[in-house]
């Protein structure tokens, strides 16, 4: 049977051959046997003392040997062995930061604007635009703010933004038996963001009617139940729109729904208002689903509107979409000449936007204008009973057709002035009498409201003055002195019926400025704020807050307490400059 050998540690090897030594070094010392001669023990003497020297020196090197192979065995332990605080660190469960949720892609489009600048009123005395009663971006914008992050700046058009209030306008008067369509309010003030110019608010007025005593309405829902519009902002949300707008619906009028997704169908023919509850379990019914066959549905609609077309009635379409088309005919320009052409048919169309994130406003406000409608974003259910029941009159009933405003500044008086918004709307000069030209419509009891800054002649302007005379203001004369310039609409009764105009001169007299206008001056400025405040100085948020609780008035459905809200809202999340700290020298 073999044994194991275990092997000893060096420090013990090291140890034995010292204590060996010691006992050759004594044992020599006394010789073998005590008898030996002096000789011999001198001998044994010097013999025993040059081995106990070699043995000494051999323990020595052992010992060293051994400490050394010691120290490299505990090196090794320390390093295999975890730290204890590695230890208590890797006992504990591990814990796994979550990755952030990737932000939803943004895929809202908007047609991009540039501001109005401003005009030598000696080189340009001619302004020239059609007027917009579109009310979307200001619903739009909104919807941003109570997201939480402020608008793109190509979402904001001011003149929606001024237009989505009403505003104390004079009712048009009779004239020579006759009353027009609508009636003109000027107004002149001192800028609140700009100690040398003025502001010029051009008002209109639309005689109202009742809704009771509008003729018969043929109203085709075209609405859109493609997938994208599943989200509860969408579809849900458009669902209850139309049904708040189906109670109001008078015996007389009468109602179609067509559907589009990957294709088109028509979900509800013709049908009287009387029978609201198969209009409600139609609108019940829609599912959403499939692809975006827009323009084939507009052109099912149009198909629709045709076949209850009610003579000297109200024919139109509501288009209700997130307005992305994406089967068929999905070129911009093409879905607008389309509708141009319908509208021929005396048939026109409006639009109602709904949802976030695939957008697409500039589709939504170019083909409403194409097609002699409204355009209108649904972010709430309050904004749709606004839009759809409290101003359906305004919505529906057109009482004057291409409205244009001409204004030409005397430049005698005037030395710049500037539009404040309606980029998309100007005209060229020749275009206001020009008849071919499409322009704006105005709804029964609608009000439009548009503001010019002015620079009086011999005050500080952003132009500046020409070093080889270019632009200078004619020569002071008596002539018309007391006017800043000439107001003139054109616009027509009935799509068959001769343009007319207004013309009526805009007296220089400076005035306090009245609550509408202090308002309508407030909401000018947030919408310039919005998109850069290039032209509003040290002009910003606080100012406008103030402006405006200041000219809330009556405000009987709320609108301007809400707005005094959206400019907080507006403060809060724009980027502020940063403080200026002072440090003790």
């Amino acid at each position: 049977m073999t044994r194991n050998t275990l092997s000893r540690p060096a420090h013990l090897h090291a140890r034995n051959a010292t204590l060996l030594a010691a006992l050759a070094v004594l044992t020599t010392a006394c010789g073998t046997n005590g008898l030996s001669t002096a000789a011999e023990q001198d001998a044994g003497t010097n013999n025993a003392q040059a081995t106990a020297k070699a043995d000494a020196v051999r323990a020595e090197a052992a010992v060293r040997a051994g400490a050394e192979q010691k120290r490299r065995a505990e090196t090794r332990e320390a390093v295999a062995a975890p730290a204890p605080l590695a230890k208590a660190v890797m006992a504990q469960p591990t814990l796994m930061a979550m990755p952030a949720p990737m932000p939803a892609e943004d895929r809202e489009r908007y047609n991009p604007i540039k501001d109005n600048g401003v005009v030598a009123a000696a080189e340009q005395p001619f302004s020239t635009f059609s007027i917009d009663v579109d009310t979307g971006a200001y619903a739009n914008v909104r919807r941003f703010l109570n997201e939480g992050r402020l608008p793109a700046p190509d979402a904001v058009r001011v003149e929606e933004l001024i237009n989505y209030f009403p505003y104390q306008y004079a009712e048009p008067r009779v004239v020579d038996g006759k009353r027009p369509p609508f009636g003109v309010t000027t107004e002149v003030a001192a800028s609140p963001w700009n100690k040398d110019t003025l502001l010029l608010r051009v008002g209109i007025k639309a005689f109202d009617k009742p809704r009771a005593t509008l003729p018969p309405s043929n109203l085709v829902f075209l609405v859109d139940v493609s997938g994208s519009m599943e989200s509860p902002d969408k579809l849900p949300l458009l669902k209850n729109a139309l049904k708040l707008m189906v109670e109001s619906l008078r015996p007389e009028d009468h109602v179609s729904l067509v559907t589009y997704a990957s294709g088109t169908r028509v979900v509800l023919p013709p049908t009287a208002g009387s029978d609201k509850a198969t209009i409600r379990m139609a609108i019940d019914q829609l599912v959403a689903g499939g692809s975006t066959a827009g323009a084939a549905g507009i052109q099912l609609a149009y198909q629709m509107a045709q076949q209850g077309y009610v003579k000297d009635g109200i024919n139109r379409i509501l288009l209700a979409t997130d307005g992305d088309f994406n089967v068929g005919v999905t070129d911009f320009s093409q879905l607008k000449g389309m509708v141009a052409e319908k509208r021929k048919s005396g048939i026109s169309l409006s639009t109602l936007g709904f949802g976030t994130g695939n957008y697409n406003d500039a589709m939504m406000e170019q083909v409403a204008d194409a097609g002699d409608g409204n355009y209108s974003y649904i972010d709430t259910l309050n904004e749709a009973q606004k839009v759809l029941v409290e101003e359906a009159s305004s919505t529906l009933s057109v009482v004057a057709r291409d409205v244009k405003i001409q204004m030409e500044f005397n430049p005698g008086v005037v030395a710049e002035y500037r539009l404040i918004g309606y980029e998309n709307r100007t005209l060229a000069r020749e275009d206001f009498r020009n008849d071919k030209v499409d322009a704006g419509e105005i709804g029964a009891g609608h009000t439009v409201t548009a503001l010019y800054e002015v620079a009086l002649v011999g005050k500080p302007g952003l132009l500046g003055e020409s070093r080889y005379g270019g632009g200078k203001p004619v020569a002071k004369t008596t002539l018309h002195s007391d006017e800043l310039g000439m107001l003139r609409l054109r616009y027509k009764a009935n799509a068959s019926d001769a343009a007319q105009e207004i013309a009526t001169p805009v007296k220089r007299s400076l005035t306090a400025a009245s609550e509408d206008l202090r308002f309508a001056a407030a909401v000018a400025a947030f919408g310039q704020q919005l998109r850069g405040g290039k032209y509003l100085g040290q002009f910003g948020y606080p100012q406008i807050e103030a402006l405006a609780a200041n000219a809330r008035g009556s405000d009987r459905f709320g609108y301007r307490g809400e707005f005094v809200r959206l400019v907080k809202l507006a403060s809060a999340l724009s980027t502020k400059a940063p403080e200026q700290v002072s440090v003790a020298q």
